[in-house]
């Protein structure tokens, strides 16, 4: 009998991956806290666990062409439906959206949740290995 990862792991694997780009995205935003016209942007963990889901469940959106002088999509890479800019609480003269306080809360937020899925993964872990070794 093998051992499936992917049913053993669940989704803490993805979390942990979604977390760490996340804490790359909240990092750039802190670190162009000064660059005039610099729009913040920020990971949503919802559309990134929907489209897991539909991974799962074998639900893929699809399009049809209707004529054929469209243009095929086979191949096109569409962007990052996670990736969303930042509607800024207080505007600024320089256009810059960034709000380092609410950066910082965030970044701060996301280390946390990126050391309890860590901490999961672990235990998922040790759990796989002791069932291995029989105990």
């Amino acid at each position: 009998m093998s051992i499936s990862f992917a049913n053993a792991l669940g989704i803490h694997e993805t979390a942990l991956g979604f977390r760490a780009e996340r804490a790359e995205v909240l990092a750039n935003n802190i670190a162009n806290a000064d660059t005039p016209h610099y729009k913040a942007r920020d990971l949503d963990f919802s559309a990134v666990l929907a489209e897991q889901n539909e991974k799962q469940n074998g639900k893929h959106f699809g399009l049809n062409r209707t004529d054929s002088q469209h243009i095929a999509v086979d191949g096109i890479q569409l962007a990052d439906p996670a990736l969303r800019f930042r509607t800024p609480f207080h505007p600024s003269i320089d256009q810059n959206s960034v709000d380092m306080q609410q950066e910082q809360a965030n970044y701060a937020e996301n280390a946390v949740q990126f050391q309890a899925s860590f901490t999961m993964l672990n235990s998922k872990f040790k759990g796989l290995i002791g069932a291995l070794r029989g105990e």
